[in-house]
């Protein structure tokens, strides 16, 4: 039940923001008011729920309300739709100052769910720095050519499976691992 309602508290605003633009006749600068706030209703609710604060969450609000309040302040909905292409460079760059500084930030992310090797993680890492460097110029490419109305879409519908699908190609490298914890744990 747990899982199901954070699915729901990270894709609840996504959610809400795309129906919101629809159903305002396409206008982002009403949309961009209900993802900043509810955001921050779902990491208030997640913490409330787990007592824990996940550090990808706050970043993303942080972006929200920076990127968002620059769209509404300047009447601009570019700021809005380079937050993606931020959020996946900082995510990027964070992971591989961690691999300069001999620490693997998803090892932290993934909170000790499973032992790997340090090669492992070290390349799941550089797999997930070209992911998000791969979604940061997607995102520029989409809203560049294709405009506002695909880019909506494309944020909600499109990104969101493409990291599942990029994620499970990476469960081959983890999945023996997990396994074999699996099997080490007391029954």
């Amino acid at each position: 039940m747990m899982k199901n309602n954070q699915l729901l508290l990270d894709m609840g605003p996504l959610l809400a923001f795309l129906a919101v633009y629809f159903l305002t006749g396409k206008n982002m600068m009403l949309a961009i008011p209900v993802i900043m706030v509810t955001t921050a209703i779902a990491l208030g609710v997640s913490y409330a729920q787990s007592r824990k604060t996940r550090i990808m969450p706050v970043i993303t609000l942080v972006t929200v309300l920076l990127f968002g309040g620059l769209a509404l302040y300047f009447n601009n909905s570019v700021f809005f739709m380079i937050k993606p292409t931020v959020i996946y460079v900082l995510f990027a760059g964070a992971l591989v100052g961690g691999l300069w500084f001999g620490q693997f930030f998803l090892k932290i992310i993934f909170e000790g769910a499973f032992e790997m090797p340090d090669a492992v993680w070290r390349r799941l890492t550089w797999n997930w720095v070209g992911f998000f460097l791969f979604l940061a110029g997607l995102n520029e490419f989409v809203w560049r050519t294709f405009g506002e109305s695909t880019w909506a879409v494309v944020k909600v519908a499109g990104f969101l499976p493409l990291t599942l699908v990029f994620a499970l190609a990476n469960m081959p490298l983890m999945m023996k691992y997990i396994a074999k914890n699996h099997s080490e744990s007391p029954k």
